[in-house]
């Protein structure tokens, strides 16, 4: 099951976290970005082959000690087909380098065209009798907001792919809460949805006790986080909102269980950007991520018990 494997990764890095490998253009060192437009020109092409170059540094530089990448599609899809080939390639990438990849998309359909974005970042898509992989994704977010229809063709290729889904629950942004916090029944949304989580995994659960539908919740809300934790014992909980969103390593401690597992947490800003904030020079781009990882391995460890099976 695709999360066994992230938590095996986890636990022989002794490291809960990700990086979300969100490029932008002011992120990049100029060398890189002068290399790429030298070659392809001032082009949606040359932006795209910039991200690249980038992406494949970080990933070089952290491959040993992070044990996942969460690439954002958008940035890539703002690039258009260029962009989304950048996409691809990182993605194929960091698998090469022995990293677990979640695909940030959070789509939303039903039926299928649901499957078609499952089959298109999880799974093989079929022309005519032979396969093909597009993507190759590990993992996919979701938005669980069509309900059912939505999550059971993803189940449905999660089983066949070895892949998994991160459903949005209790999202880290500030006006969250307009939707999530209300009640239904009695019950916040985001507590119903982390109900609709721990069904929809029922039947995929993996050997460490947790299935292949997890879950969204953010660590700018660590109360509703170890709420959440409690209330969905067998879902795996992606954690964004630590770094640059405001969150810390307290904030993030109730999304994991007794044996420091259960959880992932994102850092993306912090990491692609730790070079400037170091005031190191652009050619040490990578050297400045993998500190700010390493920092935040040690940050967000040190409050957790020992990591282990």
């Amino acid at each position: 099951m695709s999360f066994d494997r992230l938590i095996a990764r986890i636990v022989e890095l002794k490291n809960p976290t990700v990086v979300g490998l969100d490029p932008k253009l002011d992120y990049l060192p100029d060398h890189i970005i002068q290399d790429a437009f030298s070659r392809y020109g001032v082009t949606l092409e040359g932006a795209a082959q910039a991200f690249l170059t980038f992406n494949k540094g970080i990933i070089d530089a952290i491959c040993d000690i992070v044990p996942a990448v969460k690439p954002q599609c958008a940035f890539y899809e703002a690039l258009g087909w260029q962009g989304m080939r950048a996409l691809a390639e990182t993605i194929a990438y960091a698998k090469e380098k022995g990293m677990f990849v979640i695909t940030d998309g959070k789509r939303n359909d039903i039926g299928s065209t649901m499957e078609a974005y499952a089959l298109a970042h999880l799974g093989k898509v079929k022309v005519q009798d032979q396969a093909f992989t597009p993507f190759g994704g590990d993992a996919l977010t979701v938005n669980g907001y069509l309900g059912t229809d939505g999550i059971a063709p993803l189940v449905k290729v999660c089983k066949e792919n070895d892949a998994g889904v991160f459903v949005l629950v209790k999202t880290s942004n500030p006006s969250s809460g307009e939707l999530q916090d209300r009640l239904i029944d009695g019950q916040s949304v985001y507590s119903v949805m982390g109900q609709m989580c721990e069904q929809w995994g029922a039947d995929n659960i993996g050997r460490y006790g947790y299935s292949a539908v997890g879950a969204v919740v953010g660590a700018t809300y660590p109360q509703q986080l170890s709420q959440m934790r409690k209330e969905m014992p067998h879902t795996f909980i992606l954690v964004p909102g630590y770094g640059a969103q405001g969150g810390g390593a307290l904030d993030v401690v109730g999304a994991f269980d007794e044996r420091g597992l259960g959880a992932i947490v994102n850092s993306s800003r912090a990491v692609l950007t730790a070079w400037k904030k170091q005031n190191l020079p652009g050619e040490d781009y990578a050297k400045g991520a993998r500190a700010e990882a390493i920092r935040m391995r040690e940050d967000i460890t040190s409050y957790l018990p020992e990591i282990k099976l």
